[in-house]
Order: structure tokens, then sequence, then C-alpha cells
């Protein structure tokens, strides 16, 4: 800084004398002519200087400078207001200083760094990296390559990206050699020893993962240990192999989502992400497919890799990676298909397996069978994604298990073979064929016929050619000022009990339904199978007062448990018809129950508890009773059969309840006994509900009455009392032949019955359930012992001693489940 004009003032006045005369001795080179004109001329220049700096006029100062130094008074004056101005000239540069910082603050780029494994990732990742790049005022990109890339044996890959003009910023080797399962977990360490130096030094605000590779895996570990966000691509799909497991694991650390399809999205929200950090973005490789995949010289891309002679649709694209988690039958299918190809005699451009455990395998099975130097095959380490689009789109076919096939393959409508279960999950189009197993050759042999040379209409399940953009844009909305800790949407359960001596003392309890042809019942049932409280009311006709009820009643049971001091753990539903335990919803009820078919009992009933909710058939709810805390304890293979109005029942087999694949395991009632019997109420004829029902036995006591028939001496029974089977029976006590007549019938029917499922199942035990089973057990005993085979009239038929199966089978399901036992 220049020195004040007003200090240099007041250090001349030592050098002037009073009457304002130059000092010869004192000069220092000054001109001795200068005569005093000269020397008000200068004066008159520093006053002027003054005025334009805005300094104030001193008091005396125009008269004469020498006096300065003589009045100190003067001179601190002058001095304080020197400092005051130099003050107020720093600060405001100082505030010119920090308007400049905070506006460059707001310019901030964003640092992206975008993490590459190998070449299938690359073809994902390189558009969004030209996208970032043609942005360089927003943001600032970072590139990592690492994995297979930087291999020989894979065609050092890492060259293409250097021809695309990218600066790489890191080259991490982080592949430990061996393509088997441990050289795999060593890759993950080696990756995760590097990377952390590497994250350091770029220091990124966000890092951009693709897919669902172990080399991923490392990058998104890493990245979440060191504070660093994370955008994951193609998350939230489903496929075979350890990917499902490793991309599910990147989507869990990451913290934003772009995924490809709508069920992608709508798996990441199933998996509790929060639905904000997500974007339905496209597959990014399908902006490049789709404005590129028409090119003029695709000709000259099938000669340069096929030769002259080959012509479009006229050769096959071969690509089969390993299945780490059954490598040898991913082996045993390689070989298959390349015997099949060698059969088939096309052209064929067949690419080498990437580097997962059992590729070196693979290769074995190739070049034993001497593909590389056969004449219809060209084998070969890599291929740019730009020519490989190309020469997939005209292919005649593209077989193997490559997620090309199943994802960028179907843009072109490009016939496709999947084999194996590498892909198993994926969503895909018409144009693909799946061959999920093999023996010999001969199936992947007809596969080819059928598809080789077919065009399909082109499918944008991944994408429409616009995913960039939408990720570019996603990227300019991150706030880095927002909290780094990463939250998940979880639904909404009761809230969770400090650990304090309430806590200790409260009797964990389930909450039961019982929805039968008659009457809605729901209780509280305590661990020991004690019910607590009972509610009962009459079964609505409607589905909508039927529902308001089951809430009601759930309402009211909530409120008094925590009376009796006991904790809800969650609500088991038991039901006539047939139901699907999985999703909690009734498929077809029975015709007791109306408007009972197709309904979702689980969700409003748990939206409107805050519960975990279980679903199942009557009848297997009785069968769960008894193994929990009837006869059926500790026996590992036994069946009930209820007795009531209906006929139902369950089987346990192995301790494990049995459904069946389409839930209709152990519909025990209308297993048939006869070709011409009477009409059951599932429209059939013959059944064992037909004979032994509750209403079967009611529609013949009627029957009997109507034809005076039934009423027998010492039999009381009054005008308007209505008929019901326990006139029947007790008709046939008192000696009535025509209703003992029906009785054995319907006993031999049942009795019928329950040999053909000994015969089945094989069960240790047979327990039998409903208001009719202690007057059934004695003859269905004798009629086994009389008509089965001799290994199985050895078993026991017992009557339940359970008052309320059906209820306490509902809560089993729920203290089974939510205090860790097996259901």
């Amino acid at each position: 800084m220049s020195v004040s004009p007003y200090r240099y003032l007041f250090f001349s006045s030592f050098l002037l004398p009073l009457d304002g005369s130059c000092m010869p001795s004192l000069c220092c080179g000054w001109a001795k002519e200068k005569n005093l004109k000269e020397k008000k001329k200068k004066k008159k220049k520093k006053e002027d200087w003054k005025k334009i700096r805005g300094y104030p006029q001193r008091r005396g100062m125009e008269k004469h400078t020498g006096s300065l130094c003589t009045n100190p008074h003067h001179l601190n004056i002058w001095k304080a207001q020197e400092l005051y101005y130099l003050r107020m000239q720093r600060g405001r540069e100082r505030m010119e200083r920090e308007k400049v910082s905070e506006l460059n603050q707001c310019k901030r780029r964003l640092r992206v760094c975008v993490a590459t494994c190998n070449r299938a990732d690359y073809s994902k990742l390189a558009p969004i990296m030209f996208g970032i790049k043609s942005h360089p005022d927003e943001f600032e990109l970072e590139v990592v390559v690492l994995g297979s890339h930087l291999i020989d044996d894979y065609g050092n890959t890492f060259r293409m990206i250097e021809q695309d003009d990218f600066d790489i910023g890191s080259k991490l080797h982080t592949i430990v050699r061996g393509e088997d399962e441990a050289a795999m977990v060593e890759s993950v360490g080696l990756a995760l020893v590097k990377l952390p130096d590497v994250l350091q030094r770029l220091h990124p605000d966000i890092l951009v993962v693709h897919g669902d590779r172990f080399d991923a895996l490392a990058l998104a570990t890493a990245a979440a240990l060191m504070n660093i966000r994370i955008l994951h691509l193609e998350g939230g799909e489903v496929s075979g192999t350890i990917d499902d497991s490793i991309r599910h694991a990147i989507s869990k650390l990451a913290h934003y989502h772009a995924c490809c399809t709508r069920r992608a999205e709508q798996y990441l929200i199933a998996m509790c992400e929060d639905h904000s950090r997500i974007l339905l973005a496209g597959c990014p490789s399908y902006d490049k497919l789709l404005s590129t995949h028409h090119r003029e010289d695709y000709k000259d891309i099938i000669k340069a890799w096929l030769g002259d002679k080959v012509q479009e649709q006229d050769y096959i694209v071969a690509l089969q990676h390993p299945v780490t988690t059954d490598i040898q039958h991913s082996i045993k299918i390689y070989g298959l298909m390349l015997d099949a190809l060698l059969s088939f005699n096309k052209t064929t451009l067949i690419l080498f397996p990437n580097i997962d455990a059992g590729s070196k395998e693979m290769v074995r099975v190739m070049r034993k069978k001497g593909i590389e130097q056969h004449p219809n095959f060209r084998a070969v380490k890599h291929i740019p994604f730009e020519q490989f689009i190309q020469l997939v789109c005209h292919a005649g076919c593209m077989i193997g298990n490559s997620s090309c096939g199943v994802r960028e393959a179907g843009a072109f409508g490009t016939p496709v073979i999947n084999l194996g279960t590498r892909q198993t999950g994926r969503e895909t189009g018409e144009n693909v064929l799946h061959v999920r197993d093999a023996d010999t050759h001969n199936k992947i042999y007809h596969a080819l016929e059928l598809q080789f040379g077919k065009r399909y209409p082109c499918s944008k399940i991944y994408g429409d050619g616009n995913a960039v953009p939408r990720i570019l844009k996603f990227l300019r909305t991150i706030d880095l000022d927002e909290p780094l800790q990463k939250t998940f949407c979880f639904p909404t359960v009761k809230d969770s009990i400090s650990q304090d001596i309430d806590h200790i003392l409260e009797t964990q309890s389930a909450m039961s339904i019982d929805l039968g042809g008659t009457n809605l019942r729901v209780a509280i049932v305590c661990m020991k199978g004690k019910i607590v409280k009972k509610y009962t009311q009459p079964n609505p006709k409607t589905f909508e007062a039927r529902m308001q009820l089951i809430l009601k009643m759930c309402s009211d049971a909530m409120r008094d448990a925590v009376s009796f001091n006991c904790r809800i753990l969650g609500v088991g539903v038991s039901t006539g018809g047939r139901v699907n335990p999985q999703e909690g919803v009734v498929l077809h009820s029975t015709k007791l129950i109306k408007e009972w078919s197709s309904v979702d009992l689980r969700t409003p009933i748990s939206d409107a508890l805050h519960l975990p909710v279980w679903v199942d058939n009557d009848g297997n709810c009785a069968a769960l009773a008894e193994k929990k805390f009837g006869h059926g304890k500790g026996v590992e293979n036994f069946v009930t059969v209820i007795t009531g109005t209906g006929i139902g029942g369950g089987i346990i087999h192995h301790s494990e309840l049995v459904h069946g694949s389409t839930f209709c395991a152990a519909e025990l009632g209308h297993i048939m006994v006869s070709l011409e019997g009477p009409e059951c109420s599932c429209g059939s004829r013959g059944c064992i509900e037909a004979y032994a029902s509750g209403m079967a036995l009611q529609r013949e006591a009627k029957r009997l009455h109507d034809e005076d028939l039934l009423k027998v001496e010492g039999m009381d029974m009054k005008l308007s009392e209505p008929i019901t089977a326990a006139h029947l029976i007790n008709a046939a006590r008192l000696g009535n032949s025509k209703a003992d007549a029906i009785l054995n019938k319907a006993s031999t029917a049942l009795g019928v019955g329950i040999i053909n499922i000994l015969h089945i199942v094989n069960p240790s035990l047979v327990i039998l359930s409903g208001v009719l089973a202690s007057y059934y057990q004695t003859p269905v005993q004798h009629i086994i012992k009389e008509r089965a085979l001799f290994s199985a009239q050895s078993i026991k038929v017992v009557t339940s001693d359970l008052e309320e199966p059906a209820l306490l089978g509902a809560a089993s399901m729920v203290l089974d489940y939510t205090t860790r036992r097996t259901y």
C-alpha cells in the first residue's frame, strides 16, 4: 500500500524550515535552482489529490505545511482521521471480497464421481458421463476405473474410456485372478483397501454406482462408510445368481436411486426406500442405442467382425456368463449351448464370459470343443458397445444369459433365447424364449429353430431414450445441505414399548377372528391357549357391513386388552373357503358366507390396527390349533378332520402345514367316495360332505320328518322346533332303523374318505373335531381297521379336546410367528 500523503507531509516538515526555503544540506539530490513558484505548484497538486480522495480540508492547512509539526494537537487529529478512513476503505474491500466469495459458493459445481468396473456397466454409465461433461458449468466429473477394465484377458477395456476422451482420475487394479468364489471375495477386499485413498483425494459430492457386480458392492460400501452420497442405477430389479443379493445390498446403501422400470420402482418402495429419492429414469444405454441403431454403416460392422459373406439376420450372437450360485449347472448349460450351435451350423459371434467365478471353466469348455478354430465361430473378448449394438440389432438370434438379451435386444425386436436361471425374474418382452434347464442340446437346438430369423415388435420396457436428461435434472435437485443420514420408510406398526416392569409383566397375546357361516367371533388368546375374552355377533350378509363389524369388534378387543394387561402381538383370521395365506386374500368362499370371494382381509385390518395380520382356512387353523395346544403337540405327521356344518380339515406333514400349489390342499370334505352320490355344495356328487356333514344329516332328518318316519317312541320333539342333525342321531339311538341306516352310510363315507387320506399322506394320527366328532369316532376307527391297508390299520382316531379350534388356530399363527417359532 502507498504511503499516505498526510504521512508524507508530516515527514516533509522535518526537512523544511519555517520560511519554506530549501535546506541545501538535506535536499538529497533535489535541484537547488527550484524556486518558490515550483514548490507552490507541487503543493497545489497535493491538495487536489486530497480532494479527489475525499479527505476533508484541515483548518490552516492551506497556509503553511511546516506549521503542522509545531502543533501536536493537530498531528493527533490527523492520525485519528487517517486511521478512520483507512479502516473504512478496508471494510468496503472486505465486504466486496465476501460478496464475491458467496457468489462463487452459490455457483459451486457438483462434483460427481462415476466409477466403472467392466465393459457392461460402462455402456450404461457412458451416456451419463457424456451428459455430465457437456455441462461443465454445473458439474465436475471424476472417473474411477477398476475391475476387469484393467485386465488384458478381458480386452483392457479402459482404453475405450480414454478413446471417448474422458480423463481417468484413478485406475485401481482390484481383481484377484482365480475366477472362483474365493477370488471374488478377495477382489472385494482388495478394492476396499484401495478405494479410501482415492475417494479421500477426489472428495466427490456424489458417487454414481451401477448395477449388481461385486466391484460395485465394494464401491458402495466404501462410499457409505466415508459419508459420500451414492446414486445407484438399475436398483430394484430382480434376477438370478448372487447378483440379485448384491443389487439389493447396494440399494440399501445408496441414498438415491435411478431405476429403469415401474416394477423396479415399486420394488424399491416395498424395500422401504424413500419414494422422493427414487427416479424412474429408464435405462441410460437406451439413450444411445435408440438414437444410433439405425446407423448406415451397420453392414461394414458386420463384415468387420464376421466376414464379407455374412448377411444381415443370418448370424447368431452368443454371450453366456457363469451363475455363481450354481457354477456346475451353468457350465453344463454352456456346453450344451455350444453343442447346439455347432449342430445348427450358422455363423456365430461368441463373446468370452465375464470374470465371475466359473468363467475359467467355461473358457476351457469352449477351447476343448475347438470353438476358436471352428470356421463358423468368431470368438472375441470385447466389442465396443456401439458396434455390439449394431451386431445384436441385425442378428438372426441372440443366445445366452446376458442381461443385454433381456434388456437391450428387446428394443430392436431381435429374437433371444435366454438360458438357465441367471435372468430369472427380469422383465422381458415377447422376443425372449426361456430355456430354464436342459439335459441334452436338443431342447436348445429346437429353441434355435423356433427363434432364428424371426422379428418381434420393438419393446421399450427399459426406457424411451430420455434417461440421461432425467438423471441430470435429478442431480441438480440434490441438496448437499440436507442430512446425510439415510432414512427408510417403514410401514406403520405399533409403537415399540420401552423395557419397563409393566412391559415385562404383560401377557403376550393374539387377537383371533373366526368368520363362520352364522356368527362372527373375536377373541383375545394368551400364549398358553387360554381365551381371555370372547366377543360374538351375528355375521352380516354384506361385505361392507361385515368388514365394519370386524373392525369395531377388534377395536373393542384392543381397548379391553389394556385392562387385561395383554400385549397384542398380531391378528389371526380363520375363515371358510379357499385362502391364499401369503397374500391374506380369500379366493373363493363357501356358500354359507355371502360376498366373500376375492377379498383382501389383511390390508384393511392391518391398516386399522397397525398390527401384522395372518389369514388362513378354518380347517388349516384347526390343524394348527391341535399342533400347538391339542393332541398334535409334538406329533410330526397328523390329519385334523372337522365334522360340523360342513366337512374340512388340515394336514400337518413333517411338522409343516400343507397348503398345496393352489391353496386347496386338505379340502377333505370334497374327497369323492361315490360316483353317483348326492349332490354336494361344491357342485359335484358323492363328496364326503354330501353324506356326513351336519347339513347333509339335517337334510335327511327333514326328509324323514316330512315322511313322518323320524319320530319314535320316547323321542321328545316340539312342533315349533327346527329339525337338525341332533334329532336324527337321537332317533337312531332310540331305535329308528331309517335314521340308523342314514348315519351308518354317513359314517362309512367319512371312514372311506379318511382311509384315502391315510393311503396318500400316511399320518400317524387322525384327530376328529367339531360337533359330530364324538359320534363319528368309533365307527370311523372300526372302518379303518376293516378296510385300510394292514400298515394303516393301527393308526389311532381321537376326538379333539379343544373347545374353540378355529380361534386357537388363528391365534397360533400369530404366536408362533411373532415369537420366532416355525409356521
